[in-house]
């Protein structure tokens, strides 16, 4: 098969779909790579490292497009790549359907068969292509919640740890699952006053478990939360519902009881967002106010570590990518009821009912297109 790496031309995204590693496994398999020239430079990754893999260098995304039959991608394909795939051609790559009806439309009616790295699924229920990321992206919300607190930023002027006389900073972290347990434990880390919130008792009892100490937990209500939000100099949102649309946990007319200057980090961004004055951000222009309540969301957070996301993701999506380029998708797909999961279009047809019944168009059986 021939397996296709562009550029990812999604503001301040610096990641890159296959790493030389990765690009080295596929050749030894028999499989033809093409990366497009500087692709992997942003993580660290120069074409020469491509090309002593065995890859092959070309200079345009149009170029891998044309070639490829299958495009291995980050971020979900902008405009002007939905424009060049074509009926037939595997798209693996993070999709977040959901809340992006122009995109779900334009790759039904290119007629490829996408398969997002977020919905593919682990015998545990885990989702192991969007977990290094969720790591990464946990990690990543206290620090850039810090910077978003500092009053040159708009933010209450709140050091996380506080310091001696001076109590630190309170957090809220809502969903206590991989992005929430590592944010929580970066901000315990930082010395501040943490709270995760969770509506699974028995995850509430793993994290008292292994956590106990480091950080408190409550049972996720509306209740509790309101009785919280006036307290918080940070409220981190951690919430995921795999494939749909998150929900909106914070409300605007909240704002009024939380402290002017506070801080909100919405990591479910991509998935639309749980707090209902959410946009999309950039790297360039992260922080935005509302309401005296300054909001930090932006859509790659792991971008801005490029190199150690890149990694993480390549390990994680490897296999995967082998498998489909070895077995073909359809074989792949029956072979492995995970990566089935992972599939959400297919010629035309949509095939996963969460995007469905966000986006309001008909879903198919996915394994009725097999």
């Amino acid at each position: 098969m021939k397996i296709g790496c562009p550029s990812e031309i999604k503001p301040q995204e610096y990641r890159v779909g296959l790493t030389p590693i990765a690009a080295r496994e596929a050749v030894s398999q028999g499989h033809e790579v093409i990366v497009q020239s500087g692709a992997g430079r942003g993580a660290g990754f120069e074409d020469a490292a491509y090309e002593a893999a065995g890859a092959r260098i070309v200079n345009t995304a149009r170029e891998v497009f044309e070639q490829a039959d299958m495009v291995i991608k980050v971020k979900e394909p902008q405009a002007e790549e939905r424009r060049m795939l074509r009926e037939g051609q595997v798209l693996f790559t993070y999709l977040h359907l959901a809340p992006d009806e122009a995109q779900t439309r334009d790759l039904l009616a290119s007629g490829c068969t996408a398969i997002a790295y977020e919905t593919v699924t682990d015998r545990s229920g885990g989702l192991p292509l969007l977990a290094p990321m969720s790591e990464v992206a946990g990690r990543l919300a206290p620090q850039m919640g810090a910077w978003t607190l500092q009053k040159a930023n708009g933010g209450r002027g709140v050091l996380m740890g506080g310091v001696p006389g001076v109590g630190p900073a309170r957090v809220i972290v809502i969903g206590g699952g991989v992005v929430g347990t590592h944010a929580a434990r970066i901000a315990a880390g930082m010395g501040a006053d943490v709270t995760v919130l969770d509506r699974s008792l028995p995850r509430l009892r793993y994290l008292d478990d292994v956590f106990g100490g480091l950080f408190k937990t409550g049972y996720s209500s509306a209740g509790l939360l309101e009785e919280l939000l006036p307290q918080a100099d940070m409220v981190i949102g951690a919430v995921l519902i795999p494939g749909a649309a998150a929900p909106k946990l914070v409300r605007r007319e909240q704002f009024a009881m939380m402290k002017p200057g506070a801080a909100l980090v919405d990591v479910a961004i991509d998935q639309g967002g749980c707090f209902e004055t959410s946009r999309p951000t950039t790297h360039a222009d992260p922080i935005y106010e509302v309401d005296g309540i300054m909001h930090y969301c932006v859509a790659n957070m792991p971008g801005a570590v490029a190199r150690t996301s890149t990694l993480a993701l390549g390990n994680a999506t490897m296999p995967f990518m082998l498998a489909l380029a070895s077995k073909g998708w359809k074989r792949a797909c029956a072979d492995d009821p995970h990566l089935l999961d992972g599939l959400n279009i297919h010629a035309g047809k949509l095939t996963y009912a969460a995007v469905g019944e966000a986006l309001g168009i008909e879903s198919v059986d996915p394994a009725s297109v097999l």
